[in-house]
């Protein structure tokens, strides 16, 4: 089998993720980085022994040589370089969140109608063991019908400044950089209902809180104080099958610690994915709370991406269709835009 030649457009912090799992993957050869500062782009090249260095994508996508590219640039580019991706026929990955919002999710959408490359959103945390362990319990109906379920990932000092805090190129803070990934897996986890309609709230009441002192926090690379996106977002999201989901995310929050948890509710069992894998179902009468014996019982950043890349790899090789493919990222889309627009009109967003 021919190895997939690889191209990563963007070399930031988070490029490692890929590059490093890319890298791993033997049916992979990275052939090319492209960044709009060559010199990081260079940096990379040269640690992963990368042939081709590129500053617009757009040359980088008239390589002949190359089949696919993962996409991990600010959030107001990921439409652009989708598309210009798929129409140049390659395969794409692209980084969470999909796009900036639904109308754009649902250009990308048609660029993939025209296109018979694979087309795949970024969403980790469905391929981590816990994730994938609780999914094949729930397939095979241990849970039962899924009604319920609550999302949270709250940050008390997690504002990475930079491009995470200017909404013209991010589209949004902690609700589409890491609300996305808890709102999705829990999504995923309940069948991925279609939403019926949204009702929710955010908040822009701390900034970025640069003046707290002695506790170090991630930065992004281009790190800035400046900040116009929202501290906190929380929402309830109703499907058609009847199910609910309660989410809330922040950037800043005066609360002692980080929290991160993701909780799914059936009519015959419940689970905590997060921060630790545990099952409770009954049986005799009694009601049993389970600890998986795995590996990862909680989300492992590096197991995750390998995981992600390799499937993504499997998937351009073979042809087969992708965990989180375009409709799963419209849909995506469409709620956390309705989470902006119920926050901002205060009122509630119905999709009929």
């Amino acid at each position: 089998m021919k190895k997939l030649k690889i191209g990563v457009v963007g070399a930031g912090s988070l490029s490692e993720a890929h590059l490093g799992a890319y890298k791993k993957n033997s049916d992979v050869e990275l052939i090319a980085i492209c960044d709009l500062i060559e010199e990081r782009a260079q940096e990379k090249a040269e640690a992963y022994n990368i042939a081709h260095v590129y500053t617009d994508y757009n040359e980088m996508l008239k390589n002949p040589e190359l089949d696919a590219i993962s996409i991990v640039t600010w959030n107001n580019t990921h439409k652009e370089i989708s598309i210009a991706a798929l129409d140049a026929g390659k395969h794409v990955l692209c980084e969470k969140p999909l796009c900036m919002n639904h109308e754009e999710a649902l250009e990308i959408k048609a660029a993939t109608e025209r296109s018979d490359k694979k087309f795949m959103v970024g969403y980790v945390r469905r391929h981590a063991s816990n994730a994938v362990i609780l999914k094949d319990f729930i397939d095979k109906g241990t849970l039962g019908d899924i009604y319920y379920a609550k999302a949270s990932i709250l940050r008390r000092l997690g504002n990475p400044g930079g491009w995470f805090s200017d909404k013209s190129r991010s589209g949004g803070g902690p609700l589409i950089d890491i609300g996305v990934h808890v709102i999705d897996l829990s999504w995923y986890l309940m069948g991925r209902p279609k939403v019926k309609s949204v009702s929710a709230n955010t908040y822009n009441k701390l900034g970025n809180r640069s003046n707290i002192k002695s506790l170090s926090f991630y930065k992004a690379a281009d790190y800035s104080p400046e900040n116009d996106v929202e501290d906190l977002a929380n929402a309830l999201i109703r499907f058609e099958n009847g199910a609910s989901l309660m989410v809330d995310v922040s950037f800043s929050l005066h609360i002692k610690n980080d929290q991160s948890s993701v909780t799914i509710f059936g009519d015959k069992g419940g689970a905590e994915v997060e921060p630790n894998l545990s099952i409770v179902h009954e049986a005799n009468d009694i009601i049993l709370n389970s600890s998986p014996q795995i590996d990862h019982a909680t989300f492992d950043f590096g197991e995750g991406f390998q995981n992600e890349i390799n499937h993504f790899v499997q998937c351009c090789l073979t042809g087969e269709n992708p965990i989180g493919g375009i409709d799963d990222g419209v849909e995506m889309m469409k709620i956390l835009t309705a989470i902006y627009e119920s926050a901002e009109k205060q009122q509630e967003i119905s999709f009929e």
